[in-house]
């Protein structure tokens, strides 16, 4: 696709406030495909106030129509799905057939149960003598990574739209070009003007405008904990909504009764999927001692498998950060079995599937969200140390849990401190609660538990009679 030169506001595209532009490069091979603006807090304000204009009618909307606009977003998605697809892969390098699956598959999913969401949900309910309403929240500064660019967006702008609020979106400045295309998409879908509005730009400009603006009653965002810690503080300031997906560290738990190869194979998969750019990766793999050794030689195997199935990281930056971590895990003392520092190609942001055997719980690349395609192999001795060691850091996103039948698996998995358990390779579910504990994050995405965090609730009470 063609870059846009200004911002999507109010229903057109209007010149950006400032001159300056961000180079959107192609991960694979280090070209520049094309610039779009850098937001300014004029911009920020700009669609602020075209949100906060079209709040009131698009609230006082009937469900039923924000559902057709919704189903109607879907449809264009359906349409355009290649094109959507050849641009993730442009601007995030994820190979194509990932992209077609996963990249547009899930956000056709997710707009199609958003779009059934609205038209079925209670929106109004009696209590006693109280009628309850759940009404919009408002105007919603969504703020996106890069490592899922629609779907991150359509897990927060469809929710959105399906409870009443008007949303103002800021993209992750690697992968604005999807964010582009998803505004084209709600204009065709017929989304009335200043319901959605689209600033690209930096996070600490554009992003931190967006989080400060008065006119925002609820900040979404989705990436790192440090800065989900400085939009909270900013939040809390200002007694703000917010709901915040942040990293992760996920336990991939192998109990002895398990299909260790269907679980080390799977595991190892989980991890390279997407290049392990995945807040929900399952990065730390626990074995028991007796199967230990069995288990390494599979995942070294697997893994080597994946050297020329996965595309490169999204940037220079993010490259040398995992191969920073695979430094220190050399460093700590961990056994490298597969993959490792050295390049596999002359150019782009690749780097080898790897797998280190031998990690302890107090190792760094045991404890800090790595984001690439990095798995630690852990030993346990029994259950409870498993567990131990699956609970014993800052996070709590996802994980899974496998065993010789599924009651068994599920006795482990109500232990762990995460948000989401995948039970002998149970499948994702787009409708499910999806969210963490601890630093991993606060609020739910997806489905009914979605909806309900751009929801808030209003009672009115009747004189009995």
């Amino acid at each position: 696709m063609k870059a846009h030169d200004g911002m999507y506001i109010d229903g057109a595209w209007r010149p950006a406030a400032g001159p300056d532009t961000i180079e959107v490069v192609n991960p694979a091979d280090e070209e520049v495909i094309g610039r779009v603006p850098a937001g300014t807090a004029a911009d920020v304000d700009a669609a602020v106030r075209a949100a906060r204009a079209a709040l009131p009618a698009w609230a006082a909307t009937a469900p039923a129509e924000r559902a057709a606009r919704l189903t109607a977003l879907r449809d264009v998605f359906v349409a355009r799905k290649d094109e959507i697809a050849e641009t993730v892969t442009a601007e995030l390098g994820a190979p194509l057939q990932f992209s077609e699956a996963v990249h547009v598959g899930l956000p056709i999913l997710v707009a199609g149960s958003y779009a059934e969401l609205a038209a079925t949900h209670t929106f109004e309910e009696r209590v006693g003598n109280s009628t309850v309403y759940q009404e919009p929240v408002g105007v919603v500064g969504a703020i996106t990574p890069w490592n899922y660019p629609l779907h991150q967006i359509v897990a927060k702008a469809a929710p959105a739209l399906a409870a009443g609020c008007t949303v103002v979106l800021k993209p992750a400045e690697d992968t604005p070009l999807t964010a582009q295309l998803f505004a084209e998409a709600v204009h065709e879908a017929g989304v009335p003007a200043g319901v959605f509005n689209l600033v690209t730009g930096l996070g600490p400009v554009a992003g931190q405008a967006l989080a400060e603006h008065e006119g925002v009653d609820l900040v979404s965002f989705t990436g790192s904990t440090a800065v989900g810690r400085q939009i909270g503080a900013t939040a809390g300031a200002a007694v703000k909504k917010v709901a915040l997906e942040l990293g992760g560290k996920s336990a991939n738990v192998i109990l002895p009764t398990a299909d260790l190869a269907k679980a080390v194979n799977v595991g190892v998969a989980n991890v390279m999927s997407n290049s392990g750019q995945t807040c929900s990766a399952w990065t730390r793999m626990l074995v028991h001692r007796e199967r230990y050794e069995e288990a390494v030689a599979l995942a070294a195997e697997a893994a080597d498998k994946y050297a020329d199935r996965i595309g490169p990281l999204v940037n220079a930056k993010q490259r040398a950060r995992v191969l920073s971590y695979i430094d220190k895990g050399v460093a700590d003392g961990a056994r490298l079995v597969a993959g490792g520092p050295d390049s596999p190609r002359e150019r782009g942001y690749f780097v080898r599937p790897t797998v280190f055997a031998d990690v302890t719980p107090a190792m760094t690349i045991a404890q800090e969200e790595i984001f690439g395609p990095v798995l630690s192999i852990l030993p346990y001795e029994d259950e409870e140390e498993a567990l131990r060691i699956a609970n014993g850091t800052v996070y709590g996103l996802a994980g899974a849990v496998w065993a010789g039948d599924d009651a068994e698996a599920v006795a482990f998995a109500r232990r762990l401190e995460t948000g989401q358990v995948d039970i002998n390779g149970g499948r994702f579910n787009p409708r499910a609660p999806f969210g963490g504990y601890k630093q991993s994050g606060v609020g739910r995405e997806l489905g009914t538990h979605g909806l309900a965090e751009y929801l808030q609730t209003k009672s009115l009470q009747f004189q009995e009679r």
